[in-house]
């Protein structure tokens, strides 16, 4: 997953970066209203966590002066992102107030951070519109488990092809076009180069090999996962 991490707690950030980074997913992180802004305008991505309490900046007579206003702003642009909310604010009336202004999940201080987690990938999953498990030919993912499986056997993926491999996947037979597979890939200044991404579905391909599923190139518009005829 493609992370945007909103919390002004260096400590607290720092452990949240870490663990979700050895979870394999990239995050993006900001300690502040008006980086928060920039990077949620710039970048796509498959979830932000957000917390309400942040510092004030110099926009905040723009209307971005809170993570509560920061994402009412989103939305009011169109911008659908799952939001999971996180806060010490835990009174009823906050969480009812975050969950109006767009939120689509709250967790209160302090938390756990494998329920975090999960609460991501249920989130993730539900704007995907897909479940659990998802199948083409022989191969299976698993996203719970956050395993790829040909016929019960692990397939044991390099990070990147692994998020390659899952952007496709979700869910299957979705065309991913070149620009939005870099985008997820890419560190924010660094945008991931073509050769790079054809190199690693030239390599998937063949790791694919026998599991019942094919990578399609359609020409202009990106690739997607099929049944292999």
């Amino acid at each position: 997953m493609r992370i945007l991490l909103v919390e002004d707690d260096a400590v607290l950030r720092d452990v949240m970066l870490r663990r979700l980074r050895e979870s394999d997913h990239r995050v993006d992180e900001a300690a502040s209203v008006e980086q928060a802004d920039h990077l949620w305008r710039v970048q796509a991505f498959d979830v932000v966590i957000l917390d309400l309490n942040l510092p004030l900046s110099e926009r905040a007579h723009a209307g971005l002066g809170s993570g509560l206003s920061l994402l009412r702003a989103a939305r009011a642009r169109g911008d659908r992102t799952p939001v999971l909310v996180l806060t010490a604010r835990n009174r009823t009336d906050e969480r009812i107030a975050g969950l109006n202004a767009g939120a689509d999940d709250y967790l209160g201080k302090p938390f756990d951070l494998g329920e975090v987690e999960a609460r991501l990938r249920a989130l993730v999953r539900r704007a995907a519109g897909s479940e659990d498990q998802v199948s083409v030919g022989k191969l299976t993912l698993d996203r719970a488990t956050r395993r790829f499986e040909v016929e019960q056997t692990l397939l044991e993926l390099p990070a990147r092809e692994f998020e390659v491999l899952w952007e496709l996947m979700t869910p299957p037979g979705r065309v991913c076009s070149k620009r939005e597979l870099s985008a997820k890939l890419s560190e924010l200044d660094d945008l991931l180069p073509d050769n790079a991404l054809e190199a690693f579905i030239s390599r998937l391909r063949k790791k694919l090999a026998g599991s019942g599923a094919q990578i399609r190139t359609l020409r202009g518009l990106g690739y997607l996962v099929e049944p292999q005829e």
